[in-house]
């Protein structure tokens, strides 16, 4: 996690808890960094503006003013075990773990509970694709830059490959990057866990259409999942209004 995620997520833990406050351990502990870090980090956050307070004596530690934290939000049962399921399938990073943590500070009663009765009936087996292949991924993806890849096709041949990324498919818990292969001039769908090694270049990749990718595949009738919907609202292009 590098240094202004980190801030990011130290502010998101303190705004959790808020009125009440955190110790430094704490903190160090949910954050998996140092004490001396989080010091450090609390201290930027104070030069910076951030409403950060420490209270000395028993009971004692780090809160962020109230003001800063959102407004209570409440899931159901059902909601709770849902979230609980997304997340134990998600790929084990320490953004998919505080991500949860955050959902956690916000559960109480019978969601809590249904939550936690679900936790306890989920196990994994390790993932098969590299935590640093799927954050390439996702940076090049968010970046709309080229990658270059290091992959092994079913057959067992592996290729160097540079790919301009359009999207990401999942299908039977198992997820693709479908991009514009450069190497092999066409659209293709590159398996996570055989991709061995994948590097982010600061160049720029042309604009691909994800449908116009998969035409023609056996994933051309892939559709956006419902429960994205309103993220997908949310940056949908506005359309121009008729004179």
């Amino acid at each position: 996690m590098n240094r202004t995620a980190r801030l990011y997520a130290l502010v998101e833990e303190l705004r959790a808890r808020a009125p009440r406050p955190s110790t430094v351990g704490a903190l160090a502990a949910r954050l998996e960094v140092s004490t001396r870090t989080v010091q450090r980090d609390l201290q930027a956050l104070m030069e910076t503006g951030v409403p950060v307070r420490n209270t000395l004596g028993r009971g004692g530690g780090w809160s962020i003013d109230p003001a800063m934290t959102l407004p209570p939000i409440h899931f159901t049962p059902d909601e709770a075990s849902v979230l609980a399921a997304a997340l134990a399938g998600a790929d084990g990073s320490a953004a998919a773990r505080t991500a949860f943590q955050k959902i956690a500070a916000v559960l109480n009663g019978p969601a809590s509970a249904a939550a936690g009765e679900f936790a306890s009936r989920v196990v994994a087996l390790p993932s098969r694709t590299d935590a640093g292949v799927r954050a390439a991924v996702h940076d090049a993806l968010a970046a709309n830059t080229v990658l270059r890849l290091t992959y092994t096709d079913a057959s067992g041949q592996e290729t160097e490959r540079e790919v301009e990324p359009a999207g990401l498919l999942t299908t039977d818990g198992r997820w693709y990057l479908i991009g514009w292969c450069r190497t092999r001039r066409a659209g293709r769908g590159f398996r996570l866990d055989r991709i061995t090694a994948a590097v982010t270049t600061c160049e720029l990749a042309e604009s691909h259409d994800l449908s116009d990718l998969l035409r023609g595949s056996v994933a051309a009738s892939a559709t956006r999942p419902r429960t994205l919907d309103p993220l997908n609202a949310a940056v949908a292009p506005s359309r121009p209004q008729g004179d």
